[in-house]
Protein backbone atom coordinates (compact mmCIF):
# COMPACT_ATOMS: atom_id res chain seq x y z
CA UNK A 1 0.00 0.00 0.00
CA UNK A 2 1.28 3.47 -0.92
CA UNK A 3 1.61 5.53 2.27
CA UNK A 4 2.71 8.97 0.88
CA UNK A 5 5.84 9.11 3.03
CA UNK A 6 8.02 12.24 3.14
CA UNK A 7 11.17 12.75 5.17
CA UNK A 8 12.70 15.82 6.82
CA UNK A 9 9.82 18.06 5.76
CA UNK A 10 8.77 21.53 6.96
CA UNK A 11 5.48 21.73 8.87
CA UNK A 12 5.03 25.44 8.09
CA UNK A 13 2.05 24.78 5.79
CA UNK A 14 0.47 22.35 8.24
CA UNK A 15 0.00 24.62 11.28
CA UNK A 16 -2.02 27.85 11.35
CA UNK A 17 0.69 29.69 13.33
CA UNK A 18 2.91 29.14 10.27
CA UNK A 19 5.80 27.97 12.45
CA UNK A 20 8.65 26.60 10.34
CA UNK A 21 9.82 23.43 12.09
CA UNK A 22 10.76 20.15 10.43
CA UNK A 23 9.29 16.69 10.93
CA UNK A 24 11.58 13.69 10.56
CA UNK A 25 8.78 11.74 8.81
CA UNK A 26 5.42 12.90 7.42
CA UNK A 27 2.63 10.68 6.11
CA UNK A 28 -1.03 11.06 5.14
CA UNK A 29 -3.80 8.72 6.31
CA UNK A 30 -6.71 8.74 3.85
CA UNK A 31 -8.48 5.65 5.18
CA UNK A 32 -8.73 3.65 8.40
CA UNK A 33 -6.70 0.92 6.72
CA UNK A 34 -3.83 3.27 5.82
CA UNK A 35 -3.96 4.77 9.33
CA UNK A 36 -3.74 1.28 10.89
CA UNK A 37 -0.81 0.34 8.64
CA UNK A 38 1.01 3.54 9.53
CA UNK A 39 0.47 3.03 13.26
CA UNK A 40 1.82 -0.52 13.05
CA UNK A 41 4.83 0.68 11.06
CA UNK A 42 5.53 3.48 13.56
CA UNK A 43 5.08 1.14 16.52
CA UNK A 44 7.82 -1.12 15.17
CA UNK A 45 10.26 1.84 15.00
CA UNK A 46 9.38 3.09 18.53
CA UNK A 47 9.56 6.74 17.46
CA UNK A 48 7.27 9.56 18.70
CA UNK A 49 3.97 10.20 16.92
CA UNK A 50 1.89 13.33 16.37
CA UNK A 51 -1.49 13.46 14.59
CA UNK A 52 -2.24 16.73 12.77
CA UNK A 53 -5.68 17.70 11.51
CA UNK A 54 -6.07 21.38 10.66
CA UNK A 55 -3.05 22.28 12.79
CA UNK A 56 -5.11 25.14 14.24
CA UNK A 57 -4.64 24.31 17.90
CA UNK A 58 -0.92 23.60 18.19
CA UNK A 59 2.19 25.61 18.88
CA UNK A 60 5.23 23.76 17.51
CA UNK A 61 8.37 24.76 19.37
CA UNK A 62 11.00 22.37 18.04
CA UNK A 63 11.79 20.18 15.06
CA UNK A 64 9.82 16.95 15.53
CA UNK A 65 12.07 13.89 15.73
CA UNK A 66 9.32 11.42 14.96
CA UNK A 67 6.33 10.75 12.73
CA UNK A 68 3.61 13.25 11.87
CA UNK A 69 0.43 11.77 10.40
CA UNK A 70 -1.85 14.16 8.52
CA UNK A 71 -5.45 13.12 9.12
CA UNK A 72 -7.25 12.99 5.75
CA UNK A 73 -10.21 10.81 6.80
CA UNK A 74 -13.12 12.39 4.89
CA UNK A 75 -16.85 11.97 4.30
CA UNK A 76 -20.12 13.32 5.75
CA UNK A 77 -23.31 11.26 5.69
CA UNK A 78 -26.65 10.80 7.45
CA UNK A 79 -26.65 7.58 9.49
CA UNK A 80 -30.26 7.61 10.70
CA UNK A 81 -33.13 10.01 11.41
CA UNK A 82 -36.39 10.39 13.29
CA UNK A 83 -39.16 13.00 12.95
CA UNK A 84 -37.10 15.40 15.08
CA UNK A 85 -33.43 14.45 14.83
CA UNK A 86 -30.77 13.36 12.36
CA UNK A 87 -27.59 11.44 13.20
CA UNK A 88 -24.75 12.70 11.01
CA UNK A 89 -21.39 10.91 10.77
CA UNK A 90 -18.30 12.83 9.65
CA UNK A 91 -14.74 11.70 9.04
CA UNK A 92 -12.32 13.19 11.56
CA UNK A 93 -10.20 14.77 8.80
CA UNK A 94 -13.07 16.92 7.53
CA UNK A 95 -12.76 20.66 8.13
CA UNK A 96 -15.07 21.51 11.05
CA UNK A 97 -16.57 24.56 9.36
CA UNK A 98 -17.39 22.48 6.27
CA UNK A 99 -19.49 20.20 8.49
CA UNK A 100 -21.26 23.26 9.93
CA UNK A 101 -22.02 24.58 6.44
CA UNK A 102 -23.23 21.10 5.35
CA UNK A 103 -25.67 21.16 8.31
CA UNK A 104 -26.78 24.74 7.65
CA UNK A 105 -27.52 23.92 3.99
CA UNK A 106 -29.85 21.15 5.17
CA UNK A 107 -31.40 23.36 7.87
CA UNK A 108 -30.20 21.02 10.63
CA UNK A 109 -29.63 22.81 13.93
CA UNK A 110 -27.26 22.40 16.85
CA UNK A 111 -23.84 23.55 15.67
CA UNK A 112 -24.62 26.84 13.90
CA UNK A 113 -23.19 28.81 16.88
CA UNK A 114 -19.91 26.95 16.29
CA UNK A 115 -19.49 28.35 12.76
CA UNK A 116 -16.00 29.28 11.56
CA UNK A 117 -14.16 27.63 14.47
CA UNK A 118 -10.88 26.55 12.86
CA UNK A 119 -9.69 22.95 12.87
CA UNK A 120 -10.82 19.47 11.98
CA UNK A 121 -13.86 17.45 13.03
CA UNK A 122 -11.58 15.07 14.96
CA UNK A 123 -10.17 17.88 17.10
CA UNK A 124 -13.63 19.17 18.06
CA UNK A 125 -14.40 16.57 20.78
CA UNK A 126 -10.85 16.62 22.17
CA UNK A 127 -11.34 20.31 22.97
CA UNK A 128 -15.13 20.15 23.44
CA UNK A 129 -15.12 23.27 21.26
CA UNK A 130 -17.56 26.00 22.24
CA UNK A 131 -18.68 29.49 21.30
CA UNK A 132 -21.62 31.86 21.83
CA UNK A 133 -23.34 29.82 24.53
CA UNK A 134 -23.03 26.41 22.82
CA UNK A 135 -20.57 23.54 23.26
CA UNK A 136 -19.95 20.51 21.06
CA UNK A 137 -21.20 18.20 23.82
CA UNK A 138 -24.75 19.64 23.35
CA UNK A 139 -24.99 17.97 19.92
CA UNK A 140 -22.47 15.17 20.32
CA UNK A 141 -23.72 11.57 20.03
CA UNK A 142 -20.60 9.38 19.82
CA UNK A 143 -17.24 8.93 18.13
CA UNK A 144 -15.03 6.14 16.87
CA UNK A 145 -11.32 6.14 17.68
CA UNK A 146 -8.48 3.84 16.75
CA UNK A 147 -6.37 2.63 19.65
CA UNK A 148 -2.76 3.40 18.72
CA UNK A 149 -1.34 0.34 20.51
CA UNK A 150 -3.61 -2.22 18.81
CA UNK A 151 -5.18 -0.59 15.74
CA UNK A 152 -8.62 -1.58 17.09
CA UNK A 153 -11.60 0.76 16.76
CA UNK A 154 -13.45 1.75 19.95
CA UNK A 155 -16.72 3.69 20.27
CA UNK A 156 -17.05 6.47 22.86
CA UNK A 157 -20.46 7.79 23.92
CA UNK A 158 -21.08 11.36 25.07
CA UNK A 159 -20.78 10.23 28.69
CA UNK A 160 -17.57 8.26 28.05
CA UNK A 161 -15.89 11.39 26.62
CA UNK A 162 -16.20 13.15 30.04
CA UNK A 163 -16.64 16.57 28.45
CA UNK A 164 -15.74 19.67 30.44
CA UNK A 165 -14.87 23.26 29.56
CA UNK A 166 -12.41 22.88 26.62
CA UNK A 167 -11.74 19.44 27.99
CA UNK A 168 -12.39 15.74 27.47
CA UNK A 169 -11.06 12.31 28.33
CA UNK A 170 -8.72 12.64 25.31
CA UNK A 171 -6.81 15.44 27.02
CA UNK A 172 -6.50 13.44 30.22
CA UNK A 173 -6.43 9.67 30.79
CA UNK A 174 -6.63 8.81 27.06
CA UNK A 175 -4.14 11.45 25.90
CA UNK A 176 -1.91 10.02 23.18
CA UNK A 177 -3.66 6.64 23.22
CA UNK A 178 -6.23 7.06 20.43
CA UNK A 179 -6.71 8.62 17.02
CA UNK A 180 -10.30 9.79 16.52
CA UNK A 181 -11.51 8.48 13.13
CA UNK A 182 -15.12 9.70 12.95
CA UNK A 183 -17.67 11.72 14.94
CA UNK A 184 -21.46 11.31 15.08
CA UNK A 185 -23.62 14.35 15.92
CA UNK A 186 -27.32 14.47 16.72
CA UNK A 187 -28.73 17.47 14.87
CA UNK A 188 -32.26 18.83 15.16
CA UNK A 189 -34.84 19.39 12.43
CA UNK A 190 -36.70 21.95 14.57
CA UNK A 191 -33.95 23.44 16.71
CA UNK A 192 -34.22 25.76 19.67
CA UNK A 193 -31.96 28.67 18.81
CA UNK A 194 -29.42 30.03 21.27
CA UNK A 195 -29.03 33.79 20.86
CA UNK A 196 -28.26 34.54 24.52
CA UNK A 197 -24.97 36.20 23.62
CA UNK A 198 -25.73 39.86 23.00
CA UNK A 199 -23.40 40.07 20.01
CA UNK A 200 -25.57 37.59 18.10
CA UNK A 201 -28.76 39.58 18.75
CA UNK A 202 -27.21 42.85 17.59
CA UNK A 203 -25.59 41.21 14.53
CA UNK A 204 -28.95 39.68 13.50
CA UNK A 205 -30.54 43.13 13.73
CA UNK A 206 -27.67 44.65 11.74
CA UNK A 207 -28.16 42.05 9.01
CA UNK A 208 -31.92 42.65 9.06
CA UNK A 209 -32.67 39.04 9.99
CA UNK A 210 -35.94 39.28 11.89
CA UNK A 211 -36.72 35.60 11.43
CA UNK A 212 -34.50 33.20 13.34
CA UNK A 213 -33.06 30.34 11.31
CA UNK A 214 -30.01 28.06 11.36
CA UNK A 215 -28.53 30.07 8.47
CA UNK A 216 -29.26 33.47 10.02
CA UNK A 217 -27.44 32.51 13.23
CA UNK A 218 -24.54 30.93 11.35
CA UNK A 219 -24.16 34.07 9.19
CA UNK A 220 -24.24 36.27 12.30
CA UNK A 221 -21.56 34.18 14.06
CA UNK A 222 -19.35 34.20 10.94
CA UNK A 223 -19.64 38.00 10.70
CA UNK A 224 -18.78 38.45 14.40
CA UNK A 225 -15.80 36.09 14.25
CA UNK A 226 -14.45 37.73 11.07
CA UNK A 227 -14.68 41.17 12.66
CA UNK A 228 -12.88 40.06 15.84
CA UNK A 229 -10.41 37.37 14.86
CA UNK A 230 -7.56 37.45 12.36
CA UNK A 231 -7.65 35.04 9.41
CA UNK A 232 -4.75 32.53 9.73
CA UNK A 233 -4.29 32.78 5.93
CA UNK A 234 -3.39 36.46 6.45
CA UNK A 235 -1.56 36.32 9.78
CA UNK A 236 -0.36 33.25 11.68
CA UNK A 237 -2.48 32.44 14.76
CA UNK A 238 -4.36 29.63 16.48
CA UNK A 239 -7.44 31.57 17.59
CA UNK A 240 -7.84 32.04 21.33
CA UNK A 241 -4.50 31.15 22.91
CA UNK A 242 -5.72 31.05 26.53
CA UNK A 243 -8.74 29.49 28.22
CA UNK A 244 -11.07 31.65 30.29
CA UNK A 245 -10.20 30.59 33.85
CA UNK A 246 -12.93 29.31 36.18
CA UNK A 247 -12.47 30.05 39.88
CA UNK A 248 -14.53 29.50 43.03
CA UNK A 249 -17.09 32.11 44.12
CA UNK A 250 -15.00 32.89 47.21
CA UNK A 251 -11.83 33.45 45.18
CA UNK A 252 -13.76 35.56 42.69
CA UNK A 253 -15.24 37.79 45.41
CA UNK A 254 -11.72 38.59 46.64
CA UNK A 255 -10.53 39.55 43.14
CA UNK A 256 -13.75 41.39 42.30
CA UNK A 257 -13.39 43.57 45.38
CA UNK A 258 -10.19 45.04 43.90
CA UNK A 259 -11.42 44.97 40.27
CA UNK A 260 -15.20 45.63 40.26
CA UNK A 261 -15.19 46.19 36.48
CA UNK A 262 -13.92 42.63 35.82
CA UNK A 263 -15.76 40.86 32.97
CA UNK A 264 -17.17 37.54 34.18
CA UNK A 265 -19.83 34.87 33.51
CA UNK A 266 -21.40 31.97 35.39
CA UNK A 267 -19.19 28.88 35.03
CA UNK A 268 -19.74 25.18 35.72
CA UNK A 269 -20.44 23.78 39.20
CA UNK A 270 -21.13 27.19 40.74
CA UNK A 271 -17.75 28.57 39.65
CA UNK A 272 -17.21 31.96 38.00
CA UNK A 273 -15.62 32.21 34.56
CA UNK A 274 -13.42 35.27 34.02
CA UNK A 275 -12.71 36.75 30.59
CA UNK A 276 -9.01 36.07 30.03
CA UNK A 277 -8.92 38.52 27.11
CA UNK A 278 -10.13 41.33 29.36
CA UNK A 279 -7.42 40.62 31.97
CA UNK A 280 -4.70 40.44 29.29
CA UNK A 281 -5.89 43.76 27.87
CA UNK A 282 -5.84 45.37 31.34
CA UNK A 283 -2.20 44.28 31.64
CA UNK A 284 -1.42 46.31 28.50
CA UNK A 285 -0.65 43.49 26.08
CA UNK A 286 -3.25 44.17 23.37
CA UNK A 287 -1.42 45.17 20.18
CA UNK A 288 2.00 44.42 21.75
CA UNK A 289 4.69 43.20 19.38
CA UNK A 290 8.21 41.95 19.95
CA UNK A 291 9.97 40.93 16.75
CA UNK A 292 7.42 38.85 14.84
CA UNK A 293 5.57 37.58 17.92
CA UNK A 294 2.64 39.66 19.10
CA UNK A 295 -0.72 40.04 20.77
CA UNK A 296 -3.43 40.90 18.23
CA UNK A 297 -4.52 44.53 17.92
CA UNK A 298 -8.27 43.72 18.08
CA UNK A 299 -8.37 40.68 20.36
CA UNK A 300 -5.95 40.28 23.27
CA UNK A 301 -6.74 36.57 23.57
CA UNK A 302 -5.10 35.87 20.19
CA UNK A 303 -1.32 35.59 19.88
CA UNK A 304 0.02 36.09 16.37
CA UNK A 305 3.03 35.35 14.19
CA UNK A 306 3.74 38.37 11.98
CA UNK A 307 5.98 36.31 9.72
CA UNK A 308 9.06 34.62 11.06
CA UNK A 309 8.43 34.14 14.78
CA UNK A 310 9.55 30.80 16.16
CA UNK A 311 7.33 28.66 18.36
CA UNK A 312 9.68 29.54 21.19
CA UNK A 313 9.11 33.29 20.57
CA UNK A 314 5.33 32.81 20.83
CA UNK A 315 5.71 30.58 23.89
CA UNK A 316 7.95 33.09 25.70
CA UNK A 317 5.45 35.88 25.02
CA UNK A 318 2.60 33.66 26.30
CA UNK A 319 4.50 32.97 29.53
CA UNK A 320 5.16 36.70 30.06
CA UNK A 321 1.44 37.40 29.60
CA UNK A 322 0.49 34.56 31.97
CA UNK A 323 2.90 35.90 34.60
CA UNK A 324 1.63 39.51 34.36
CA UNK A 325 -2.02 38.39 34.71
CA UNK A 326 -1.07 36.37 37.81
CA UNK A 327 0.77 39.37 39.29
CA UNK A 328 -2.04 41.85 38.64
CA UNK A 329 -5.12 39.71 39.38
CA UNK A 330 -3.83 36.67 41.28
CA UNK A 331 -5.50 34.47 38.66
CA UNK A 332 -3.79 31.68 36.69
CA UNK A 333 -4.54 31.53 32.96
CA UNK A 334 -3.70 28.38 31.01
CA UNK A 335 -3.09 27.90 27.28
CA UNK A 336 -5.95 26.42 25.25
CA UNK A 337 -3.46 25.66 22.48
CA UNK A 338 -1.48 22.39 22.66
CA UNK A 339 2.21 23.14 23.25
CA UNK A 340 4.46 20.70 21.38
CA UNK A 341 8.12 20.86 22.40
CA UNK A 342 10.65 20.69 25.21
CA UNK A 343 9.24 23.65 27.19
CA UNK A 344 6.40 21.35 28.22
Amino acid sequence: MHLHLKNNISLKDYNTFGIDVKAMHLAEAESEESLRNLLLQIKSTQTPLMILGGGSNVLLMDDYSGWVILNKLKGIRIVSETDDTVLVKAGSGEVWHHLVLWSVERNLGGIENLSLIPGSVGAAPIQNIGAYGVELKNSFHSLEAMEIASGNIHTFTNEACKFGYRNSVFKNEHKGKYVITSVVLELKKNPLFNTTYGAIQSELQKQGNNKLSVKAISDAVIAIRRSKLPDPAQIGNAGSFFKNPEISKEAFETVFKNHPEMVHYPGADGKIKIAAGWMIEQCGWKGYRKGDAGCHVNQALVLVNYGNATGRDIYNLAMEIKSSVKNKFGVEIEPEVNLIGTAT
